[in-house]
């Protein structure tokens, strides 16, 4: 098997980090890399991907039903409008990542994303602005290649821009694994199956302005 792939129990090739739990290849496969238009599930991405600074996107990923719950389900103007009563509650959550400053930068972030929508009419219309031009990509995505793509040029820039309009845990590292998951990125390792059906899903899709 190429290196950074696995072939599944059933039968299909895959990246190989979604062989590691049926948490991970129903995300892989239906999920991760697949272009996303939407404010809320946009937003609710940046935020776990902050959630997740310090430990695996799996204990994350288990915990997201509980993480919508507790968020209001990442609804931005709801969010922006919690305050030091809700912080609190949030941290005696224990189906949660029980972090203030993580915690307090979602409800920041919220603030600053309500704002951004203001500017620019959705976070979806400002987030697509950073999608690479693909002559910038790696001719071919392999294992090796996936390597060296922790941050791009790309994301640096978006978590720039980020930072300067105030949100918090928005690293260049953190916002290129929301830019992989959000389909902005396709980074399917080449044989993976999932790779020709994200760029499918791109082709058909027409980004935000």
């Amino acid at each position: 098997m190429t290196e950074g792939l696995a072939r599944g129990e059933d039968g299909i090739v895959r990246c190989f980090w979604s062989d590691s739990a049926p948490e991970y290849r129903a995300y892989h496969d239906v999920e991760w890399g697949f272009p996303v238009d939407d404010d809320r599930r946009l937003f609710e991405k940046l935020c776990l991907e902050g959630f997740q600074s310090g430990l695996s996107w799996l204990t994350i990923l288990r915990k997201r039903d509980a993480f919508r719950t507790a968020f209001a389900g990442f609804e931005l103007e709801r969010v922006a409008r919690f305050g030091d009563r809700d912080v609190e509650r949030l941290l005696t959550d224990a189906s949660i990542v029980r972090h203030r400053g993580k915690i307090e930068a979602a409800v920041n972030n919220a603030r600053r994303a309500v704002d951004l929508v203001d500017e620019a009419g959705s976070l979806a219309a400002y987030v697509w602005r950073f999608e690479p031009d693909p002559q910038t990509r790696p001719e071919r995505l392999t294992w090796e290649a996936l390597r060296e793509l922790a941050a791009t040029e790309e994301s640096r820039a978006l978590a720039k821009d980020l930072k300067r309009r105030g949100w918090r845990f928005v690293g260049p590292t953190t916002v290129y694994a929301f830019m992989q998951a959000m389909g902005l990125v396709n980074d399917h390792v080449e044989g993976c199956a999932a790779h020709e059906s994200a760029a499918r899903a791109r082709a058909s899709f027409t980004p935000p302005v």
